[in-house]
C-alpha cells in the first residue's frame, strides 16, 4: 500500500508514525458510533440530491455510468452562503513560527467532542494517479454538509475497482513512512466558550484551517467553501510529495508531440485566474498531438523528470462557460452559482457570475479527451505565469538561482478565487511563491527543488506575462503564438540590455523601450520588490522561509545591472 492505514500493534505508541498528537485527536474521531461510512460514489451523490438546501438540475452528468454514478445522475448545485473563496487568513500551520500548537490542539478536541451530537460521514479516495505516486485520504464530515463530501470523492479519485488494484500494487511513499491523510471538517463550527480552550490561537475569530502535514492531518472549522476542503487536500499530498524527492505543482502541465516525433513538455504556473487552465487546455489548431497531465495539481520527479497528476477532474470557475455552453455537457457538481428554468420547465444553471465572484464546477476528466494521468517524457521548460506589467510578455532565465528565486518572487494580482480582508487593493502587484498560496513546508525546500530541475536536468525557465505590459493587455493569441514558436524551436532569444542572465524574444506591440525613463523607472521598482520579498522572507515567521543566499544574490545582480540603465 502506498501509504499506511493499518499498524502492527508493535508500531503503535508514543514517538511512532502515525501517532502525534494532533492526528492522535482527530483519528479516533473516525471510529465514533456515530460514523457511517460511504462506499461508494452512488451512495454520495443520493446523500447529496437530498440534502436540504441542493438544487438537482435537469442537467445530466454525461456518461456518469463511466465515473460510478447511474445513468439517470444530475448535475448538482449547492450555494455556500456569503463565503465564496478560499481564506488562507485561517490557515494555521503546525511547526510554523508563532502557531500555538497546544491551544490549537484543545481548540480541534472540542470540536470533535461537539460533533458527537451528530452523524457523521467518513470518505476515503486516492490522491496521485500512478502507482508511482498514491496517497490514501480520509474526510469526516458531518450530516448536512453531503455536498462537499460528494464533490470532495468526484474531485479526488473515488475507490473504483481500477484505482484499488492499482493502489494495491502501488509503491509505498517513503517507504511506508507515510500515514494515510486524515481530514477532519466541521463546517458548522463556531467558536463557543469552554473550559481550557483559548481562541487567541486562531488566526480568524470564526474559521480555522489547522494542519499537522508532518504527520499527514488536518482540522477544518467553520468554513463552507468546498475549496477549502480540495486546497487542503492537496496540501497534504504536496507535502507528502515534497519530503520523498517531488516538486510539488500548483500549474499546469502538457506535452506536445511534434511532427518529427519530438516530444516537449510545459509546466505553467500561475494563480487561478492567470491563464494556467487555458494555457494548459489549449489545442493550438490541431498542429501538435498534445497530452494534457492536468491544470492545477501535479508533482515532479525531480531525479526522472516524469510528472504525475494528483486529481483525475477539475475545479473550475463557470464565468466563462454560459449556459448552454458545450463545456457545461461535462460539469458534475456546481456551487456558488444561480439556477433556472428554460423554455421546457427545465432546471438549468446560471453560470456567468451573475449571483457572486468565483462560481465553479467539478468538470468530469472527460471535458478533455487528451488527459493522461502520468508523462514519462522529461519536463523540457517551467514557465512563470506573472501579472507584472513591467515584464514582456516573454522573457528567458538563465542561471538556476536566477530561475528558482523568479518562481518563489512570482508577481501577480489577487484572485477572484480568494476571499481577502477588507479593503485590500485588488490590482496591487503581490508576491505567491511559485503560485502556491497552500505551502506547509519551508520555502527553501520548493527553491532546491526547482533550481535542481533547471541546474541539473537542463530544464529551461520562462517568465510569460498574461496581464498587461505597460498599459497593453497580452492577449491568449499573443501568448499561445510565443508557447508555439518556443516549442517549435523557432525562438531566437538575445541579450535584454544590461541584464547578464535576462534573455528576450521581441513580440510584435511589446518590444520595451529600455530608453524610457518612466519604463526603466518601473522596471527598477519591481525588481526591488523581489529583493525586498527575499529579505522579507529571511525575518518573518522567524525566517521559516528563508532562501540561500545565492538567492538574493541572483536579485540583488538584476537590480545593480538596471541601474546601469
Amino acid at each position: 500500500m502506498s501509504t499506511k492505514a493499518y499498524y502492527p500493534i508493535s508500531e503503535i505508541g508514543a514517538g511512532k508514525t502515525g501517532f502525534s498528537k494532533t492526528r492522535s485527536i482527530i483519528e479516533a474521531a473516525f471510529y465514533g458510533n456515530n460514523v457511517v461510512r460511504i462506499n461508494t460514489l452512488k451512495e454520495a451523490y443520493d446523500l447529496a440530491k437530498n440534502s436540504p438546501g441542493t438544487v438537482v438540475t435537469d442537467m445530466p452528468v454525461y456518461r456518469g455510468d463511466e465515473i460510478g454514478l447511474e445513468r439517470d445522475s444530475k448535475v448538482l448545485l449547492f450555494n455556500d452562503g456569503a463565503v465564496t473563496g478560499r481564506y488562507a487568513g485561517a490557515r494555521r500551520i503546525k511547526g510554523e513560527p508563532g502557531v500555538d500548537a497546544a491551544k490549537l490542539d484543545k481548540v480541534v478536541m472540542d470540536a470533535v467532542y461537539e460533533t458527537r451530537w451528530k452523524t457523521m460521514y467518513h470518505a476515503e479516495v486516492y490522491i496521485g494517479l500512478d502507482p508511482e505516486f498514491m496517497v490514501k485520504a480520509h474526510l469526516l464530515i458531518p450530516e448536512g454538509e453531503e455536498n462537499i463530501m460528494y464533490s470532495w470523492m468526484l474531485n479526488f479519485q473515488y475507490m473504483s475497482d481500477e484505482y484499488v488494484r492499482m493502489y494495491k500494487n502501488s509503491k509505498p511513499v517513503g517507504d511506508g513512512k507515510e500515514a494515510d491523510v486524515y481530514i477532519f471538517s466541521d463546517p458548522q463550527w463556531a467558536p463557543t466558550n469552554h473550559p481550557d480552550v483559548d481562541y487567541s490561537c486562531l488566526s480568524d475569530p470564526l474559521t480555522l484551517c489547522y494542519f499537522d502535514t508532518n504527520e499527514n492531518c488536518a482540522a477544518i472549522l467553520g468554513m463552507k467553501y468546498f475549496g477549502e476542503h480540495k486546497k487542503g487536500t492537496l496540501t497534504m499530498a504536496w507535502a507528502i510529495a515534497n519530503r520523498n524527492g517531488y516538486a510539488s505543482c500548483h500549474g499546469g502541465q502538457k506535452e506536445y508531440t511534434l511532427a518529427d516525433g519530438r516530444k516537449y513538455v510545459a509546466s505553467v504556473y500561475g494563480l487561478s485566474g492567470s491563464g494556467k487552465s487555458t494555457l494548459t487546455h489549449a489545442k493550438h489548431g490541431g498542429k501538435y498531438d498534445i497530452k494534457v497531465l492536468h491544470d492545477d495539481a501535479f508533482i515532479i520527479n525531480t531525479d526522472t523528470c516524469a510528472s504525475i497528476a494528483l486529481e483525475p477532474s477539475y475545479f473550475d470557475k463557470t464565468a466563462d462557460y454560459p449556459t448552454g455552453c458545450e463545456d457545461n455537457k461535462y460539469l458534475l457538481t456546481a456551487q456558488n452559482c444561480s439556477a433556472t428554468l428554460d423554455e421546457d420547465g427545465k432546471v438549468q444553471l446560471v453560470t456567468e457570475d451573475i449571483r457572486n465572484g468565483n462560481g465553479r464546477a467539478i468538470k468530469s476528466k472527460l471535458w478533455s479527451p487528451n488527459r493522461v494521468d502520468k508523462l514519462d517524457a522529461p519536463v523540457n521548460a517551467i514557465y512563470w505565469i506573472m501579472k507584472d506589467p513591467t515584464i514582456p510578455p516573454v522573457v528567458k532565465l538563465k542561471g538556476s538561482a536566477l530561475a528558482s528565486v523568479m518562481g518563489a518572487t512570482l508577481a501577480t494580482k489577487t484572485s477572484s478565487a480568494e476571499r481577502v480582508a477588507a479593503g485590500t487593493d485588488l490590482n496591487a502587484l503581490r508576491i505567491v511563491p511559485y503560485a502556491n498560496p497552500f505551502r506547509t513546508y519551508p520555502l527553501a525546500n520548493d527553491y532546491e527543488k526547482f533550481k535542481k530541475l533547471v541546474e541539473e536536468k537542463n530544464v529551461d525557465c520562462y517568465i510569460i506575462n498574461t496581464g498587461d505590459f505597460m498599459g497593453k493587455k497580452v492577449k491568449p493569441a499573443d501568448t499561445l503564438g510565443i508557447l508555439e514558436t518556443i516549442v517549435e524551436n523557432k525562438a531566437e532569444f538575445k541579450p535584454w540590455g544590461p541584464f547578464s542572465d535576462i534573455e528576450i524574444m521581441d513580440w510584435e506591440g511589446f518590444v520595451p523601450d529600455l530608453k524610457d525613463p518612466e519604463y526603466v523607472s518601473q522596471l527598477k521598482a519591481r525588481m526591488q520588490d523581489r529583493v525586498n520579498a527575499v529579505e522579507g522572507f529571511a525575518t518573518k515567521k522567524d525566517g521559516y522561509d528563508k532562501l540561500p543566499d545565492e538567492a538574493l544574490a541572483a536579485l540583488k545582480k538584476v537590480v545593480d545591472e538596471a541601474n546601469t540603465l
